[in-house]
């Protein structure tokens, strides 16, 4: 009988902790806060920040909470749209599989940038050239 070496296991973060980290860091992009400043307010490293964002580290339940308070969010926020769970309802609108490309271009430097900047225009026909303007650089037609 051959004895196989066991491969090495570079352990990969768990799904929903990588996915709750992921809303963590996008609703920390959203309100301009660096990684510094939300670990200030909870009492924990920069370090530590970037470990709960990328899902390295499990953020605990209470931990979760401040977060979620410090960022100014229910704690369902960091689920929505997670792997293997149930659609959240919320009060205004039931998330699904369909917005999950709205978030992940939300969670882009690029995809914030651009939302942050289209929220500023306050004039709606100004708004609607600028819809018109990328739909036509997409080709795509107006419905």
């Amino acid at each position: 009988m051959e004895i196989k070496p066991k491969p090495i296991n570079k352990k990969r973060p768990n799904p929903i902790d990588a996915h709750v980290g992921s809303r963590v860091r996008l609703r920390r992009m959203m309100l301009n806060m660096s990684q510094e400043k939300l670990g200030e307010q909870l009492g924990i490293t920069f370090q530590q920040v970037q470990k709960y964002e990328k899902g390295t580290n499990r953020i605990g339940a209470s931990r979760l909470h401040a977060i979620a308070n410090i960022l100014q969010v229910q704690v369902a926020f960091f689920f929505e749209d997670a792997p293997d769970v149930a659609p959240i309802a919320t009060a205004d609108f039931v998330e699904s599989g369909a917005t999950s490309h709205v978030m992940e271009f939300l969670s882009t430097n690029e995809g914030l940038q651009l939302n942050r900047a289209f929220v500023q225009i306050k004039d709606p026909k100004l708004r609607k050239s600028v819809v018109d303007l990328v739909r036509s650089m997409t080709g795509e037609t107006d419905d």
